[in-house]
């Protein structure tokens, strides 16, 4: 089991945590970012934290591990490896969330969401109407960092490394926009 100092450590040495003025990929604002991508940099950490998360649903029967991309994609590879099962990734075709270059979930296949981090959920809620319409068996959906503080409802079992109150704010809402200080949108998926 690892401790949640060690996760912080962790993020921190990966540069991940971020302060500032940042557009997220829900469209909501924050003065943090958590740029877990650069944790997939070192296959130490992902090592680490994903095989923390796997510990999570080792006994749930897992037989696919599935997340958004680009995000979860070698997330999704990295728990599927330490438990033993085969991965896939949904990606956007159009605007839209599908399974493509071959990817199956059969009915009744045990299925595993992943995703880095989740902040409103929209990416996860995605991937798992996919699963649902493909007949998988959803057993929960895991993260490495949980922004919601554990204030997410899946519908299924939730796990995350580590879970995190990280403020987010509604843009006409956002006191970071009315103190004018300039926004980034980091990240790879633009927002119109």
């Amino acid at each position: 089991m690892i401790s949640q100092e060690r996760v912080l450590e962790v993020l921190k040495e990966a540069g991940v945590l971020q302060e500032g003025h940042f557009r997220l990929t829900s469209g909501r604002h924050s003065d943090k970012y958590l740029q877990c991508a650069k944790i997939f940099q070192y296959s130490k950490y992902s090592e680490e934290l994903c095989g923390a998360l796997a510990e999570k649903y080792r006994d749930a029967g897992v037989s696919v591990v599935i997340g958004p991309a680009i995000g979860a994609v070698q997330m999704s590879y990295e728990v599927s490896r330490q438990l033993g099962v085969k991965n896939i990734f949904a990606e956007r075709e159009n605007g839209v969330m599908t399974l493509r270059r071959g990817f199956t979930i059969q009915p009744g296949e045990k299925v595993l969401v992943v995703e880095d981090v989740v902040t409103t959920g929209g990416s996860v809620r995605e991937v798992i109407d996919i699963v649902r319409a493909n007949g998988g068996d959803i057993v929960g959906v895991g993260a490495i960092v949980d922004r919601t503080g554990g204030k997410i409802d899946f519908g299924v079992p939730f796990q995350a490394v580590i879970s995190m109150d990280v403020t987010s704010y509604e843009p006409d809402e956002c006191p970071l926009c009315k103190q004018g200080l300039p926004i980034v949108k980091p990240g790879s998926r633009q927002i119109s």
